[in-house]
């Protein structure tokens, strides 16, 4: 009989909750339409030129002035909101993945430093840590972007100063219980270098609980890009994200205009609940103690 592999034990845990098969697979569906977006889309929502203000809040379904169908309706400015959302998801989950990936990799290390070596290096860290958590996350972004301005590259900026103490603070925790094993004390014993024992022994042993908090994590810098969007410090009005989608239909609502935040709350929501049921189940799969 064939040992099962670690992917082939992982699929059997999701596929023992209904709940994580559908997170799993909704997350796959909307990131797949935010890859497919150009392919897909009926609009570019970014081309100025494909924009008609004729074509301005149209009702789910309308005509367009061309003779195409809006099935989801236009925004204030014409655009079409099914090409607006599919662009709109791809640039929410691109800056909740890269934001991420950076601010897991910085605070990795941080974390991995304070805990390894611990004494005076351990003390600065985390009173640094420390000071960050103290504020809320979104008052720290807003005072950043409103120094550095808006764009892409600023929002990631902003989120992974936002995020770092959250996976140094993990991290720490789990390499200190680690750090007093028998296979870091059996490295030092072998006098392999520091850089080795930190990165090649105490770092794999230290990725379960750091993958659940990134996976939450991701789901809170999609929520944070777009809570700052809707705020107008995000991202320009050239590169609409879900938060701004959102945002640019707020003032229309009590006019009955509902689609132009509805359908992009909706894609918001859809996402962000996607990500944490599947990072619910890989909290269950990763600690044993939560196995029924």
């Amino acid at each position: 009989m064939a040992t099962d592999s670690p992917w082939a034990r992982l699929r059997a845990d999701f596929a023992e909750s209904r709940l994580a098969m559908a997170g799993l697979g909704l997350l796959v569906a909307l990131v797949g339409l935010a890859l497919l977006a150009p392919l897909l889309s009926p609009q570019n929502p970014y081309d100025l030129a494909q924009l008609d203000v004729l074509d301005s809040k149209l009702a789910p379904g309308e005509k367009s002035s061309t003779g195409g169908t809006y099935w989801l309706g236009t925004d204030d400015q014409g655009r079409d909101m099914l090409s607006g959302i599919l662009y709109g998801l791809r640039i929410s989950v691109g800056v909740g993945v890269a934001s991420t990936g950076l601010a897991l990799s910085i605070g990795m290390v941080f974390g991995l430093l304070s805990a390894y070596f611990g004494g005076w290096l351990d003390a600065i860290i985390m009173r640094v840590v420390d000071i960050q958590l103290s504020f809320p996350s979104i008052l720290i972004a807003l005072i950043l972007l409103a120094v550095l301005g808006q764009g892409v590259d600023k929002i990631i900026v902003a989120l992974v100063a936002v995020q770092w103490a959250y996976y140094a603070r993990t991290v720490r925790s789990a390499a200190l219980v680690e750090r007093q094993k028998e296979y870091v004390e059996a490295a030092k014993v072998l006098a392999l270098s520091e850089a080795r024992v930190v990165f090649r022994h105490l770092l794999p042993n230290c990725l379960p609980p750091l993958i659940v908090v990134a996976t939450v994590q991701v789901a809170h810098a999609i929520a944070l890009e777009a809570t700052l969007s809707f705020l107008g410090l995000g991202l320009p009005v050239t590169e609409p994200s879900l938060g701004l989608l959102i945002s640019n239909g707020f003032q229309y609502l009590l006019s009955g205009k509902y689609w132009i935040s509805f359908y992009p709350g909706v894609a918001l929501l859809l996402t962000i609940m996607a990500i944490n049921l599947v990072a619910d189940q890989l909290r269950d799969v990763l600690n044993p103690r939560l196995r029924r």
